[in-house]
């Protein structure tokens, strides 16, 4: 299981609950026990019962996907032995330099040549999948009309989970340079149904205006309804939220993450349609670090000024302390 039902970490890392191989260790600190632990841990064979909790190895859960879902260590290490033809399986271990703290760049390439290791970082591991491997294919293109403007549309499909995700493109993307980003994630009951439970249709209505001013940007609508845990599971959450829960505590009363999105999907639709630099339309930020472990570059931030009302003052509190969106009202 995972050692939390709520991940407020800033990377989001993983963790499971910590554990030891049993029997096959002592007070399982010391190098060797870690590493009978580590292996028992990679065997197939092994089933939960061959291992005790708490412990002293920590396993992290990789995203599918990898490093094009999640620009992560954890995602890393098991691309890595993947690529390599290997069980789809890591250790991640931490080098700390001679002060305390963790071996930056510089050391870490000195550190390497002095032990004849090679040097690999996270976003290396990210070009070269990206340059040989898509997770994402465009499977349609089409013109739509709107209110705010006339839009090309691109339609892309998954090839992790198949999900169905579009993006809307006014004007010429040109050089890809500074280029107005909507990253919006589905939102049924908000933007198709009219909830005013959300402030998601204000938010895809003042981002399209954005675009519409600048004759040129790209809105990428991604299938990824109640920031990532579907549609069932966000109207069980509305349940709870009725009964006094907020955003945050219902979804942590089912269970689930506060916020499961993922951005290296979008990042590669980003990427096929030619966008490099952009200023992204937010107030999410990490929306804005989950985009940048791919190749994308911010070159600034355009804030959504969204008023709520007496339907979603909660929503946009919750969502301002909890989730640290830095809200701009227009009063």
């Amino acid at each position: 299981p995972m050692m939390v039902h709520e991940n407020t970490s800033p990377l989001e890392t993983a963790f499971t609950v910590s554990v030891e191989a049993k029997g096959r260790t002592t007070t399982g600190i010391s190098a060797h026990d870690r590493a009978a632990t580590v292996a028992a841990l990679l065997d197939p064979r092994s089933k939960p019962s061959d291992f005790v909790c708490p412990g002293h190895t920590f396993p992290l859960r990789a995203r599918e996907g990898g490093v094009l879902v999640r620009a992560g260590q954890t995602e890393a290490a098991v691309d890595l032995a993947q690529l390599a033809g290997l069980y789809p399986a890591g250790v991640v271990c931490e080098i700390l330099d001679d002060d305390g703290t963790m071996m930056r760049r510089p050391h870490l390439e000195a550190f390497a040549a002095e032990h004849g290791l090679k040097l690999i970082t996270v976003t290396d591991l990210i070009a070269y999948r990206m340059a040989h491997e898509k997770l994402v294919e465009r499977i349609a293109t089409f013109e739509l009309p709107t209110r705010f403007g006339d839009f090309t549309g691109y339609a892309y499909e998954s090839k992790v989970d198949q999900a169905c995700h579009v993006a809307m493109v006014m004007g010429d993307i040109g050089d890809g340079r500074d280029v107005p980003v909507r990253v919006h994630s589905e939102c049924l009951t908000g933007d198709a149904l009219g909830s005013r439970r959300c402030d998601c249709a204000a938010q895809r209505d003042a981002a399209l205006q954005i675009i519409a001013k600048a004759g040129r940007g790209v809105f990428l609508y991604l299938h990824q309804e109640g920031r990532g845990i579907g549609l069932a599971n966000k109207l069980r959450a509305y349940e709870l939220q009725d009964s006094g829960a907020d955003t945050v505590e219902a979804n942590l009363k089912l269970g689930l993450p506060v916020d499961s999105r993922e951005y290296g999907t979008g990042s590669q639709i980003l990427a096929d349609l030619g966008v490099r630099e952009m200023k992204i339309i937010t107030n999410n930020p990490r929306k804005i670090v989950g985009l940048e472990g791919y190749g994308l570059k911010m070159t600034g931030r355009i804030p959504l000024i969204i008023d709520g009302d007496e339907h979603n003052t909660e929503y946009l509190r919750a969502k301002k302390e909890k989730l640290g969106h830095l809200l701009e009202r227009t009063s």
